[in-house]
């Protein structure tokens, strides 16, 4: 009996989608956090204990509690094995593991017998249902927000009012998943990773535990939305300024990292063969040239937001990494962050699922706008006092 059940065990009957986990960003969440120093940065100034005194702040770093608690709850820990102790049982002694960073069920946790991540997230211990896998509420889990803001935009939008309408007279165990009949509008789970077929058994997507094989874009902004990475292992991805991230501050795309447009236009293709099982092609087209719009404004916002943070940094009113300083740590830093990770993200998750309100006052472009002017007009107090 394991204690932590991993892919490797779930392999022994399900071999392809096990390797098919392992190709996904999810599959190596752990890593790709806690070996980016600049992700770590920005974890630790949200996890760190701060501690007042003498006008001032300073950070005391988290504990391995608090961050498994936090950052780690999704992205996944590191569980080991720290020794055993005995007990007694019905059945007389037995010998337990003792683990460190348990109870996790982060998406790329790191298990004891080495395996990265885990399927327990999605299909829950004890019942690995295909139907609360299929239900978006397990999706909510993590991605809800304000930084990945997927669920609540998905139950403002459309489908979102459909599903919760609906649902009762669904079928979520079928396999292949047949629109139309199985179910009248799209999950997370028929958009991203389910056996789609139509009424006639022509099947319109195939099933894939990647999650990426639909996704042309990145629409998380690191610190701008970019194509999807080649490897589910981001740690490699170094940009011109050697920084770990997958575009420059710029917003240019380090390009040898990410899928070209042939890639994108092969994933763009699957998505909208998706969306036409229902809607008419111009339909579709249409949708998708509006999120490349919002893709393409909210970047710009972000670059406007970042021109300011780096005036900041060269003029000496604030410190970054060109000064070995946390580039996270700072008022009008965290102005900055809040702009890519949550204004940025949730206009394009809601121009992407259609969820209206979330793109405009809803954390959208409203607070885009706005969060600019507040870091502008701060920028300008501090060269005042400066002078």
């Amino acid at each position: 009996m394991h204690v932590v059940v991993s892919p490797q065990d779930c392999a022994v009957c399900h071999p392809t989608e096990k390797q098919q986990y392992d190709q996904n960003l999810m599959s190596r969440a752990h890593g790709n956090l806690v070996k980016n120093p600049v992700y770590q940065n920005l974890a630790e100034s949200v996890n760190s204990i701060q501690k007042f005194d003498k006008g001032r702040t300073t950070l005391q770093p988290p504990d391995e509690q608090t961050n498994a608690d936090s950052c780690l709850f999704c992205h996944g820990t590191e569980v080991k094995v720290k020794g055993f102790r005995n007990r007694e049982t019905s059945q007389g002694e037995m010998k337990f593991p003792i683990l460190s960073n348990w109870p996790n069920q982060g998406t790329g946790r790191i298990n004891p017998d080495g395996t990265q991540g885990a399927c327990t997230p999605c299909h829950t211990r004890h019942g690995f249902s295909i139907e609360t896998a299929r239900k978006p509420y397990t999706c909510s889990t993590c991605h809800k927000g304000p930084d990945v803001p997927a669920y609540k935009v998905y139950e403002v939008s459309k489908h979102g009012n459909l599903f919760s309408s609906h649902q009762k007279s669904w079928d979520f165990n079928k396999v292949p998943w047949t629109v139309g009949k199985d179910y009248t509008a799209p999950t997370c789970a028929a958009c991203h990773v389910s056996l789609v077929v139509n009424e006639g058994g022509d099947v319109i997507a195939e099933r894939s535990h990647k999650m990426s094989d639909r996704l042309p874009w990145r629409l998380m902004g690191l610190i701008y939305a970019h194509p999807y990475p080649k490897s589910p292992d981001t740690t490699i991805i170094k940009n011109k300024a050697g920084l770990p991230l997958p575009t420059e501050l710029t917003g240019e795309p380090a390009a040898q990292y990410l899928i070209d447009s042939k890639e994108m236009e092969k994933r763009l293709k699957t998505f909208q063969n998706i969306c036409q099982t229902c809607h008419s092609s111009e339909w579709t087209d249409n949708h998708f040239k509006r999120l490349e719009n919002t893709i393409r404004t909210t970047n710009e916002m972000t670059l406007t937001a970042t021109k300011i943070v780096s005036t900041a940094w060269e003029k000496g009113v604030a410190k970054g990494l060109a000064q070995k300083d946390s580039p996270f740590n700072e008022y009008i830093e965290k102005k900055w962050v809040e702009q890519w990770l949550f204004y940025a993200n949730s206009t394009r998750f809601a121009s992407a699922m259609a969820g209206a309100d979330y793109g405009v006052f809803a954390e959208g472009r409203w607070y885009l706008s706005k969060n600019i002017q507040e870091m502008l007009d701060h920028l300008k107090i501090l060269l005042r006092q400066k002078k």
